[in-house]
């Protein structure tokens, strides 16, 4: 586990979202990124969660909706890491993970890709 300023772990994660090539976070529709301290207690080691309808299932009919939510958990990422560049390195994947979610892209395909 490492310990780390919570404005600093607040900016890895704004850096790992800015490394996202330009060309998918401009396709990005109708979402808001969270950072929060802890995961759900039914899932407490949870990096990270895509709330909403992905791209891909969007219709004709969405309209006037909540924003879809992507959230990244501070306490379990910094729990499994024991260094800065650990860290860096899990909020980089956690932060495309989720992105990845919002189109379309299912786990299964993520982790062929390398993006447990």
């Amino acid at each position: 586990m490492i310990e780390m300023p919570d404005e600093d772990f607040d900016y890895l994660v704004e850096l790992a979202f800015a490394r996202i090539p330009p060309a998918l976070t401009g396709l990005l529709d109708n979402v808001v990124l969270f950072i929060e301290d802890d995961a759900p207690a039914h899932d407490p080691d949870l990096l990270g969660f895509y709330d909403g309808t992905p791209l891909t299932e969007r219709g004709d009919t969405y309209a006037a909706t909540l924003p879809d939510r992507i959230v990244v958990y501070r306490g379990p990422i910094l729990a499994m890491c024991e260094s800065e560049a650990e860290v860096i390195e899990e909020i980089r994947i956690t932060v495309a993970h989720e992105i990845a979610h919002h189109f379309g892209i299912d786990d299964d395909r993520l982790h062929e890709l390398g993006y447990q």
